[in-house]
């Protein structure tokens, strides 16, 4: 049977090319590679800091005040960013082992039920994320003078990638695709 018969209220497509993508795909393929270049930066920028909070401690003994914070703040950016991605390339923790055990048609259905829910958890992280930095917007970080809300800008921008990336997965299930990694 074919897999729409068998599926018929899902509409499931006939599996296309591997070379085929969307619009959506086109879109947030290249958004993911650069939110992971922008995640590698961070990582780097976050070494140095910390690098020369460290040598002003020891070597200098005069440890800089602003490194921590900023540090922290980065931490943010580089792990809410690296999260969505991992939504987009199914790099997060998953169900594969007990999913690969039930009929196909099953399958498609839960991890439909999977993506809608990490869509609600998206959209929770971009209300809760506005939330939290309207709570803070007139108070400064301490030592870099920075608004309080930059911490929450990585919870939104990373909840709004999570929803794009999830309706992707939710698109490319009811095609019959799959999201091709942002690395490949």
């Amino acid at each position: 049977m074919k897999q729409a018969e068998l599926a018929p209220e899902l509409h499931l497509r006939e599996p296309h090319e591997p070379g085929e993508s969307g619009l959506l795909s086109r879109i947030n393929a290249p958004i993911a590679r650069w939110c992971m270049k922008l995640s590698v930066a961070g990582l780097l920028v976050i070494v140095a800091v910390v690098f020369y909070q460290v040598f002003g401690r020891y070597v200098l003994n005069n440890s800089p005040t602003w490194t921590e914070n900023l540090a922290l703040v980065l931490v943010l950016y580089v792990t809410l960013l690296g999260a969505a991605v991992g939504v987009r390339d199914a790099g997060h923790i998953g169900l594969e082992s007990l999913l690969v055990l039930v009929p196909e048609q099953v399958r498609n259905r839960i991890e439909l039920v999977i993506h809608a829910i990490v869509i609600v958890f998206g959209v929770y992280m971009v209300y809760n994320g506005i939330v939290l930095g309207h709570s803070v917007y007139t108070y400064k970080i301490p030592n870099l003078g920075l608004p309080e809300f930059i911490r929450y800008v990585p919870l939104v921008a990373s909840g709004v990638l999570v929803i794009s990336f999830s309706v992707e997965h939710i698109i490319a299930l009811l095609d019959g695709t799959e999201v091709v990694p942002s690395w490949h």
